[in-house]
């Protein structure tokens, strides 16, 4: 069965379907709002796998926990666990980002993240294993000057994913990563003014065709599949003109590293 956090929108709620269209059985789903929650566990159930969705804030370890023990009890351990939710600062743009908005961010996208990881890897260890897929963002790999915090928790989740490589050596996990570009979500309309996508990522939007969720939701089915794939950070770049394909690469491998740490 599957665990998907951010279930609600976007690329986790595309994910979520693929993956019941893939035969996946049972999907547990997490978001912060309801109404989103509703439409995907629609989506799922259609598509044949039972269901339990529920409101979760991924920042608050007694609702994640208590989420995770809920998701085993109903469903039984997750095989797959896609740790998707995320937010963003938006405007008013850094330097000026509130205090209050920064730490929602780091919150979410790293503690989320970070919890999502330790409470999943205690359920699979105990289970034979699994597969977890992170999601960070192109924005981990240089400077973002508009919204750092963004960029710094996302740069931290890889980091995270690639100390995770030796897990699959000692208790058959794998931790993955995926790094959308600028992806076509609802995420692009909560970011600051109330425009459509609001005026600080326009001159950004207008330089680059964007990804759809489907395209990212692909990426992170490959690395669901792949069975060598472990500290794997697939990165999906927005395509170089519209109606392209998009750009994959893996970032260089971190097991080698992982590897010459334990031999010293």
């Amino acid at each position: 069965m599957a665990l998907v956090t951010g279930a609600g929108s976007g690329i986790g709620q595309v994910t979520a379907v693929e993956l019941a269209r893939r035969g996946v059985r049972a999907i547990a789903l997490a978001d912060i709002q309801q109404s989103g929650l509703d439409e995907t566990k629609t989506f799922v159930a259609r598509e044949g796998a039972e269901v339990l969705a529920e409101v979760v804030d991924v920042s608050n370890v007694e609702q994640i926990s208590r989420f995770f023990a809920l998701t085993e009890r109903r469903l039984g351990c997750p095989d797959i666990i896609h740790n998707n939710a995320g937010t963003i600062c938006g405007e008013p743009i850094w330097p000026e980002s509130p205090l209050e908005k920064m730490t929602q961010v780091v919150s979410v996208n790293l503690l989320g993240i970070i919890y999502g990881n330790r409470i999943g890897i205690e359920m699979m260890s105990k289970n034979g294993g699994g597969v977890i897929i992170n999601t960070a963002s192109t924005a981990a790999l240089g400077p973002m000057p508009t919204d750092p915090i963004y960029a710094g928790t996302k740069a931290a989740v890889v980091n995270l994913t690639q100390s995770c490589a030796g897990l699959l050596q000692s208790h058959n996990i794998r931790v993955n990563a995926v790094l959308p570009g600028m992806v076509a979500t609802p995420f692009i309309e909560k970011t600051g003014d109330g425009e459509q996508p609001a005026a600080w990522l326009k001159p950004i939007l207008g330089q680059i065709p964007m990804l759809s969720a489907d395209q990212i939701a692909e990426g992170i089915i490959q690395l669901v599949l792949d069975q060598s794939s472990a500290g794997a950070c697939l990165v999906i770049e927005n395509p170089t003109k519209p109606g392209g394909p998009p750009l994959k690469t893996l970032l260089p491998d971190a097991k080698s590293f992982y590897r010459y740490q334990l031999s010293r």
